[in-house]
């Protein structure tokens, strides 16, 4: 199976788009990598915490997907050049830096995972 490097996957991320909102916190990844899709999503993780998957959701083109609906049956795909917001409701994030993790399970390449750290003002 071939394996994505967690480096050029956390190329996804944009940097200085880690920020609350008036019920969590969000941030932007922005696919320059290639179009692809997935078929199940692993907790989204927050400074060592994980975050439970009904309370995080992708939001791409006005459509909300929640992490915890990704499944075999109902894919989240990610087309080259598309910026997604992740969402996370009911925790907010402290001012200073956060470490955060996601990964996800794609058809023929297995479970990709990568983090990224950037600061909330």
């Amino acid at each position: 199976m071939v394996s994505v490097p967690g480096f050029l996957l956390r190329r996804l991320y944009q940097r200085g788009s880690l920020k609350n909102t008036e019920t969590g916190f969000e941030f932007l990844l922005a696919n320059r990598l290639g179009s692809g899709y997935a078929h199940g999503m692993l907790p989204l993780v927050v400074d060592g915490d994980e975050v439970s998957p009904e309370a995080t959701a992708f939001v791409l083109d006005g459509v909300i997907s929640p992490f915890d609906t990704v499944s075999r049956d109902n894919t989240f795909t990610l087309a080259m050049n598309k910026t997604i917001v992740v969402k996370v409701e009911g925790t907010s994030l402290s001012p200073g830096t956060h470490t955060i993790g996601m990964g996800f399970d794609v058809p023929g390449l297995g479970t990709l995972k990568f983090d990224f750290t950037d600061v909330v003002e």
